[in-house]
Order: C-alpha cells, then structure tokens, then sequence
C-alpha cells in the first residue's frame, strides 16, 4: 500500500505538467510535398489542417491548402489544378483590392465548379 501511495505522490508532478503544456497551432497550409511521400494515394499526411479565420484572405487560405493537398495526394490532376490555381488567383487579387464578397463568391463559384462542397 505505501508503494502506490509513493508511485502515486512521486507521478502526479508528472502528469500535472502535461497539462500545462501548449498544443501545437495548427498549421497554414497542406504540409510540404515530402510529407506525401511515403503515404499511399488519396491519403492525407497526419497533421494535415485547413487555415482557420475568416474573410476573403481565410476563405483562399482553405481553397489554395485543398488543391495543394489534392494535387499532392492524386484526387486532381495537374491540368484541374492549374485551372483552379487560377481561380484561386483572381479571387485573391479581388481580395487585396478590399472587394471581399467579390472575392468569397469567386472562391464559392469555384469549388462548386469544380465539384466541391460550397464550405
């Protein structure tokens, strides 16, 4: 009995401590094109997340992380990629002019398009 007790006196500092540590952020974009390297096709890599936020500049963060994963994990092809890289560039260009719902429509027309989720 004094044994567990001593275990559990001498662990709880320990676990304590896990708590207190940060989480990673979540990262901006799909991972560097390394990270599909040794992962069968359509598989994303672990850790994979979308850009969060909001407004036009977030709404073409999540767009451009999708194709780049999508191109990297073979559900688009080259060719769709390159069409969308320039939807993705037009509404980006509307976005930095401070014509957001321009550029969020843009972004929308696109992904329905091109057979995506409008999200």
């Amino acid at each position: 009995m004094a044994r567990r007790l001593a275990f559990a006196v001498l662990a709880l500092p320990f676990a304590l401590a896990a708590c207190n540590t940060s989480a990673p952020s979540p990262q901006a974009s799909a991972p560097p094109p390394g990270a599909y390297a040794n992962l069968p096709a359509g598989v994303s890599p672990p850790g994979f997340r979308l850009p969060e936020g909001a407004g036009c500049t977030a709404s073409i963060a999540r767009w451009k992380a999708i194709q780049d994963n999508d191109l990297a994990t073979g559900h688009v092809g080259q060719s769709v990629y390159d069409r969308i890289r320039k939807d993705i560039d037009q509404a980006s260009a509307a976005c930095q002019a401070g014509r957001d719902a321009e550029a969020q429509a843009m972004v929308r027309a696109s992904r329905v398009r091109n057979g995506y989720p409008d999200g």
